[in-house]
């Protein structure tokens, strides 16, 4: 049963899902969503990019209760970037639903807009355990209508100590509530938290591991001293349009960034000593193709959505197994080829072991000539970043920018790329070589009738 037609799905969701290009469910999908739309709690193995937050997205949506303005499901997630990328989906899949209200509470920015906003309830709630807890503590945040409580990415919040604040939250929540726990990797803690909140549920364990025809991993093995070397002589030698290089600590991450930079990559730092705003602009000129090279530690990275990254490089191999395959699992998604490289010192050696015994079979070693002084061009973005002091409170949507450009301003409609729109500013991706061009016109121009700040970011 992969057609999503087969379940008991509202006409209004299936018509959504059409429209969405959503033809059949994939595994974790057909496996977990017969359970849930059950009402019966569920513990789901996946890796990243399975499509697990449309699986738990059409649950709970086909249980709320639009008349009803009260808390009726939460989302838990470890990150902030996570947490806004499943209120993106969560809202992709509850347009056919009329005066759905979906709301996001992360840490990183002040509490009282939160608070504030607590005044008229949402029916979905999505955001991080810490954040949710304060809200929760300052009686703003109530549970006592909650349905379903969702725990995403559960290995990674139990890894960044958030067990009791999950623990706070769930005993403010309903007993006969609908527990719904996914996971990509499956320790006996994960086991032991399933317990403690769950009842009697469903295991669906699919679409694990990689396989050998979707990545192509190579390891090489590099002294510390010469491991920037092997990464610019890698990146130069594999040119992907976009790549992120994992480090082991903030530090690194940010020094390994601006050394990049110093050779001419087109490369940013994500890592948690970074603003929130910051955080969120790398993000946005990662995923439009202004940045080609994101360097980041493992927490940062979680909840990174992008579809199509042609490459993960470790410079420094993962402390343990399973983090080695959270970092090869964001490449070859969805019948894509992907490119996983390692750079392991001597001194990291030890850890391929465990990564072998996961992949079942020796991974693959190549040796790399860094005495090869030819000159290769760095890796270049594609395209540039232009920010718009306008967003989603002024009115400002997309279309209007796109309007600006392709209007008055006789920019390609080819040549402008992702566009993201902010409560006050969007950012606009447009091809490098007319970025100079639509900075003028759109300064020289009005959009939507006003003359809106705009500016070059980066």
């Amino acid at each position: 049963m992969t057609d999503f037609s087969a379940l008991s799905l509202s006409p209004a969701l299936l018509q959504g899902l059409e429209a969405l290009g959503y033809a059949s469910m994939t595994p974790i999908q057909a496996g977990s969503l017969p359970p849930i739309l059950e009402g019966k709690d569920v513990i789901a193995q996946a890796r990243t990019g399975s499509g697990k937050t449309a699986a738990f997205g059409l649950g709970l949506l086909a249980r709320i209760d639009p008349l009803l303005a009260r808390v009726q499901t939460l989302v838990l997630c470890p990150t902030r970037e996570l947490a806004d990328q499943v209120t993106k989906e969560l809202r992709r899949l509850a347009r056919p639903i009329p005066n759905i209200k979906i709301s996001t509470f992360c840490g990183g920015i002040p509490l009282r807009p939160h608070l504030a906003s607590l005044v008229h309830e949402p029916h979905i709630v999505v955001g991080t355990p810490g954040r949710v807890q304060e809200l929760i503590d300052h009686g703003a945040l109530k549970l006592d209508a909650l349905l379903v409580l969702v725990l995403d990415e559960a290995d990674r919040m139990l890894d960044m100590g958030f067990e009791a604040a999950i623990a706070g939250i769930a005993s403010q929540a309903p007993k006969a509530r609908q527990t719904l726990l996914f996971s990509a990797t499956y320790p006996e803690e994960i086991r032991d938290i399933s317990k403690k909140f769950q009842r009697t549920p469903i295991e669906v364990t699919v679409d694990t591991e990689h396989g050998a025809d979707e990545i192509e991993q190579l390891f090489f093995e590099v002294d510390v001293p010469r491991k920037l070397d092997a990464l610019s002589q890698l990146l130069a030698e594999h040119r992907p349009e976009s790549a992120v290089v994992f480090c082991n600590t903030k530090r690194d991450a940010q020094d390994v960034a601006d050394q990049l930079a110093q050779r001419g990559t087109s490369v940013l730092a994500l890592h948690g000593d970074l603003e929130q705003r910051d955080r969120d602009e790398v993000l946005v000129r990662f995923a439009n193709r202004s940045c080609a090279v994101l360097v980041a530690t493992d927490v940062a990275a979680r909840g990174l959505d992008i579809k199509d990254l042609p490459a993960v490089i470790s410079y420094e191999l993962a402390n343990d197994a399973d983090t080695h395959t959270h970092r090869i699992g964001r490449t070859g998604r969805a019948g894509q080829k992907g490119l996983a490289l390692s750079l392991v010192a001597p001194r990291e050696i030890g850890r391929v072991a465990k990564i072998e015994e996961n992949l079942g079979g020796k991974v693959r070693w190549v040796r790399i000539n860094l005495s090869d002084r030819s000159a290769k061009e760095p890796v270049k973005a594609a395209m540039a970043t232009l920010i718009v002091d306008g967003g989603r409170k002024d009115k400002v949507r997309p279309g209007d920018i796109l309007g600006a450009l392709t209007g008055a301003a006789g920019i390609p409609g080819d040549a402008v790329g992702k566009i993201d729109t902010f409560d006050t500013r969007t950012y606009v991706a447009i091809r490098r070589d007319l970025a100079k061009k639509a900075l003028e016109r759109l300064r020289a121009g009005k959009i939507k009738g006003r003359t809106l700040r705009v500016r070059t970011l980066g």
